[in-house]
C-alpha cells in the first residue's frame, strides 16, 4: 500500500478499540444469569467475546444456539440490561485521549464505525463525551449491512470529505481488518483491544499491529505520515 496518499483520517472500531467496554457488558451478562438462577462468570472469560456483540455474549452466557427459541429473548434481554447501564464503568483504553488530542492537532480527522446499534452508540459516545468530538460515527444499524461489508467504513469516509484510500481503520476483530482491506483503506490491530487466545491476527492481513493507543502515533510517525515532536 505504499503508493497510498498520506492518511488525512482515522476511523477507529468502538468496543475494544475506542472504549474498553468489557466491564459494563459483563456486568449486564452476569446480572441477566443471576436472574436466571445462574452464577456470574468470571470476567477474563466474558472479556475476549465482547467485540462479537450481544448473540455472542449470549452464546458465552447461556450456552444457546441462534435458532433456540430462548435464544432471541435472551439476547434482546441483555440489550435491555447494558443500555441502563451502558457507561457506569466504561472507559477510554490507557492513552486514547492523548492519541485522540495529537490527532486533531495534526490536522487528522477521526471517526467510529462500529456494528454496536445506534440506540446504544449514541447515548455511550453522549456521556463519554471526547473533548474533540468524531466527525463522523457509522453504528451498526446505520446500513443495511454492517463489517466486514466494507460499505460503513465507505460511508464514513464520505462524511469526513476523503477517500477511502486517505483513511485508517483500526479494530481488535478479523472483521474489521477484512472490511477495511474491502474498503481500501489501511488496516490496523489493536492488539490492547479484546483478543481471545485462539485468534490469529497475524493472518488477517492488516498493514501493522499497535500494543497501545498511543502507538498508533508512533505506527504513524513512524511512516512519515505524523509531524516529529507528537
Amino acid at each position: 500500500m505504499t503508493d497510498l496518499p498520506a492518511p488525512r483520517a482515522v476511523l477507529f472500531d468502538l468496543d475494544g478499540t475506542l472504549l474498553d467496554t468489557a466491564p459494563d457488558l459483563a456486568g449486564a451478562l452476569n446480572r441477566l444469569r443471576k436472574q436466571e438462577g445462574l452464577p456470574a462468570l468470571p470476567y477474563e472469560t466474558i472479556r475476549p467475546h465482547v467485540s462479537h456483540g450481544a448473540a455472542a455474549l449470549t452464546r458465552l452466557g447461556f450456552a444457546l444456539t441462534v435458532d433456540d427459541p430462548g435464544f432471541e429473548p435472551l439476547r434482546l434481554r441483555l440489550l435491555d440490561e447494558y443500555h441502563a447501564h451502558v457507561a457506569d464503568e466504561t472507559r477510554y483504553f490507557s492513552g486514547m485521549e492523548s492519541t485522540l488530542e495529537i490527532l486533531v492537532r495534526h490536522g487528522l480527522k477521526w471517526g467510529i464505525v462500529t456494528n454496536k446499534p445506534g440506540w446504544l452508540t449514541t447515548p455511550l459516545m453522549a456521556r463519554m463525551a471526547p473533548v474533540h468530538p468524531p466527525l463522523s460515527v457509522v453504528s451498526g444499524d446505520t446500513l443495511p449491512v454492517r463489517k466486514p461489508d466494507p460499505a460503513p467504513l465507505l460511508l464514513a469516509a464520505e462524511q469526513l470529505g476523503e477517500l477511502p484510500q486517505a483513511c485508517v481503520y483500526i479494530g481488535d476483530a478479523e472483521r474489521d481488518v477484512e472490511a477495511g482491506r474491502r474498503a481500501g483503506m489501511r488496516t490496523l490491530v489493536a492488539r490492547y483491544g479484546y483478543l481471545g487466545t485462539h485468534d490469529t491476527p497475524e493472518a488477517w492481513g492488516a498493514d501493522g499491529f499497535i500494543e497501545t493507543p498511543l502507538a498508533l502515533c508512533d505506527w504513524l510517525q513512524s511512516h512519515g505520515w505524523l509531524g516529529a515532536g507528537t
